[in-house]
């Protein structure tokens, strides 16, 4: 089966449809009503980084620059703050 959306392959695996790799980000509201689940296969490690773009040519304003300055900063805490729940998902 093939579908177009994040949003359409968690429906059909919530309808019983079969299993897909998902990011967890974009499961987290059905991991909490406990709706959908992980399975763990060992030796599947995937690992994304996310990065900030802009365009090459574009100055950046100073609010951009505090902008990323504050990132660079405070990622850690950002990081824990925001996406610390997903460690309980990492095998």
């Amino acid at each position: 089966m093939e579908l177009t959306s994040n949003e359409a392959v968690k429906q059909a695996i919530i309808a019983g449809l079969g299993y897909s790799i998902l990011p967890l980000i974009g499961i987290k509201n059905e991991l909490m009503l406990n709706q959908l689940d992980v399975i763990d296969v060992p030796k599947l490690k995937l690992e994304s980084e996310w990065n900030l773009v802009w365009l090459k040519s574009k100055s950046l304003s100073p609010q951009a620059k505090s902008l990323l300055n504050y990132i660079e900063t405070h990622k850690n805490r950002i990081s824990m703050e925001h996406f610390g729940w997903i460690s309980e998902y990492e095998k």
